[in-house]
């Protein structure tokens, strides 16, 4: 969180930018917002269904994958965590049987795949409506078309700043199937 601006601020070689009054107001509304609403939305889906949100967009990328099949790298990025992060979530949701992986060789290397079976289309429909609800809930149904759209762009901008290729999420997940 940032601090506001010292009373009498000191000089140094590099002067700080301090924001004005409403700069921090807006700031710490931002800061509110990436705090609580993760958390809600985390909340809401591992009461309704057993699943973290993390495990719950690892399974909407291999649903939109082709051949519901993507390379453990590509969906790791897609799902904005670590190798690692994804391996815990994976061997979670094979040990639930709603993902497979398979090693697969040739094509200049070895790599390994996760699959979405049956059981995790399943897993995904019954909990997809209730995560759309409370997205709704939170964010949608209270802000106008406008502000949505508002929200929307600042989103992006903000995002891409920070570094985030939002165009390989726009443009779906690469194929690579065995």
């Amino acid at each position: 969180m940032l601090v506001p601006m010292p009373p009498e601020p000191r000089a140094t070689a590099d002067p700080v930018p301090w924001l004005d009054d409403d700069q921090l107001h807006d700031w710490r509304s931002l800061m509110s917002l990436v705090t609580a609403l993760p958390s809600a939305l985390d909340a809401q889906l591992k009461r309704d269904s057993g699943l973290n949100s993390f495990e719950y967009h690892v399974l909407v990328a291999l649903s939109d994958a082709p051949d519901a099949t993507l390379q453990l790298s590509q969906l790791a990025t897609m799902s904005r965590g670590s190798l690692s992060r994804l391996s815990h979530a994976a061997s979670r949701l094979e040990a639930d049987g709603w993902i497979t992986r398979t090693v697969c060789s040739g094509g200049g290397g070895r790599r390994v795949e996760a699959r979405l079976t049956d059981a995790g289309w399943d897993k995904l429909h019954e909990s997809a409506p209730g995560h759309v609800r409370e997205a709704r809930r939170l964010v949608v149904d209270v802000l106008s078309p406008e502000e949505l759209k508002a929200l929307g762009v600042a989103a992006r901008k903000v995002a891409r700043a920070a570094g985030m290729d939002l165009e390989s999420c726009d443009e779906g997940p690469l194929s690579g199937s065995c």
